[in-house]
Parts: structure tokens; sequence; C-alpha cells
């Protein structure tokens, strides 16, 4: 009985404090996020030049954003880039950690070279990048702004020199995280080089795969500063009522650019674009994350 008593006495304390430190944390995250993200879903239903001024009219901006053709573009161009983007990371991510987890010579500097561009901030590496692009393919009387499949494989290029080390390190962690014995398994039992990569290791590194996956996924539909530095949505294609289709345009720029237009609706529809963006990135982040954790390895 004195012992539940002195445990008991432990325990009160002990949550006076965690709440001491936990509360002006669960404070910020209310301030910064969901006061922000409730008022977002009213915006998305108002029309409004300054919030002050917001006037609800429903759900008419849901109806503009899919009467946009720019916007339905930049989906499907979005989704291609992420998956793109996705498999080319990933990919190329586990071979330069599998290459550098073998015990190679200036391993470490390897690692540190290939991490160093996601150091670089997305503007910058946009600029860098068009300045590159546009030195090579001057030489063939075209641009990266005036071809959109030049566009869009220089995002694709951009965004896997930027993030593959920062993958890379990831896959190293999952790499030595391997069971020793399990290799050594395989190796007795005469397994080949292919099928205990496959077999053995890939298994266990699905946790890795999982995170990078989600990030990489993610990241692909959220990209917007490398793609305002890099193409800005050009080349632009004029259609016979005026209007101009943005052919290297992303979500996240399109919604950008829809807020910052002339028309008096502009903030509405664009907030109401960003809602659901939110939804449709949040869904695909789960569902992803739903499926590759099945697939893990319960050690």
């Amino acid at each position: 009985m004195t012992s539940v008593k002195k445990k008991n006495a432990l325990q009160k304390p002990l949550s006076r404090w965690g709440w001491f430190f936990l509360g002006p944390v669960l404070v910020a995250f209310i301030i910064g996020f969901v006061w922000p993200f409730i008022q977002g879903i009213y915006l998305s239903m108002c029309k409004f030049r300054l919030i002050k001024d917001a006037k609800f009219i429903g759900f008419d901006n849901y109806v503009a954003v899919f009467e946009d053709e720019n916007f339905l573009r930049s989906f499907w161009y979005t989704a291609l880039f992420a998956i793109v983007s996705l498999v080319l990371i990933n990919v190329l991510a586990f071979m330069v950690a599998y290459v550098l987890t073998q015990g190679i010579k200036g391993s470490n500097l390897f690692r540190t070279v290939f991490f160093m561009p996601n150091l670089i901030g997305g503007i910058v590496l946009g600029y860098i990048w068009s300045m590159i692009f546009d030195g090579i393919l001057s030489q063939y009387g075209t641009s990266i702004l005036q071809n959109s499949t030049w566009g869009f494989w220089g995002l694709i290029i951009l965004i896997c020199w930027q993030q593959i080390g920062y993958m890379m390190i990831i896959y190293i962690a999952g790499l030595q995280a391997v069971p020793e014995d399990m290799l050594e398994a395989a190796k007795i039992d005469g397994a080949r080089s292919d099928q205990t990569l496959f077999k053995v290791i890939i298994p266990n590194v699905m946790p890795s795969i999982t995170i990078c996956t989600f990030l990489s996924l993610t990241n692909g539909f959220k990209l917007f500063d490398q793609n305002l530095a890099l193409t800005g949505g050009f080349p632009y294609i004029i259609q016979p009522d005026g209007s101009s289709i943005h052919t290297t345009e992303m979500m996240a720029l399109n919604i950008y650019q829809t807020f910052y237009s002339s028309g008096s609706r502009s903030p509405g529809v664009a907030q109401a674009k960003a809602v659901i963006f939110f939804l449709l990135v949040a869904a695909l982040g789960l569902a992803q994350l739903a499926f590759t954790r099945r697939k893990e390895v319960r050690q």
C-alpha cells in the first residue's frame, strides 16, 4: 500500500510538469496551424480581397476551380511529375546508398558530396539550373522556356539532383540496420547477390523505403519554388478567347498565381484550390503509408 501511494505521489508532479512543457507547444500548434486551417476553409467559401471584408458565397469558388482549365492541367502535370520523380529519386538514391555501404574508399566524402545539393534553397537551385539549361539549349536554338518537354525534364533533373542525396542518407541508415545474421545465412545457403538484394536486403529496408517514398511523393506534389524559378509555367499557349494555358505550371504555382491575379474572386478561388490541394496530398500520403507499411518486415 505504501509503495502504491509513493507511486501516485510521484506521478502527480510528473503530470503537472508534462502539461507545463506541452502547453506552450499545443498553444503554438493551435495558433500556427489549426486556426489558420479552419479560417482557410471558411475563406474558401467567401469572396474577398481583404479578410475583414470576406463575404460568404457557398461553394461557388469550388465550382470555379473545376472550371479552370489551367488548374486541371496543372493537376495532371503535377501527378506525372510526382510519379516520375518518385521512381527516379528512390531508385537512384537506393543504388547510390547500396554502393556506398559496400566499403569502398572515400565513401564518407561521396556521401557529403551527394548530400550537399539538399542544403541549397529551391529558388537558388532553380536559377542555377536555368542558366545551365539555357547555356546548353541555346546551342540548339531553343530554351527551356520555349519547350514544355524540356521544361518538364529540367524540373525532373533539378529535383533529382537536390533530393537524391537526402534520400540516400535514409537508405544508408536502413541498409546498415539489416541484420548481419540474415546476410550470413543467405551467403551460406548459396544465394546470389541479386537474390540476397531482393529477398533479404530490400524487405528489411522497407521502413526506409516507406519514409523516402512518402517524402518524395509529397515533395513532388508540393513543388513550388523550383517551378517558379526554373520555368514560371512557361511556355504559354494562347487560346482563341485570349486566355493562356501554362504548360509547365504545377499545382502550387497555379494556386499562387491565381491568388495574385486581378479577378475580384481570385483569392477565394485560390483558397478553394489550396483546400483541395491539401486534401489530395494528405489522401495520397496516407494511402501510400498504409500500402508500404504492410510490406515492412517485422523483426
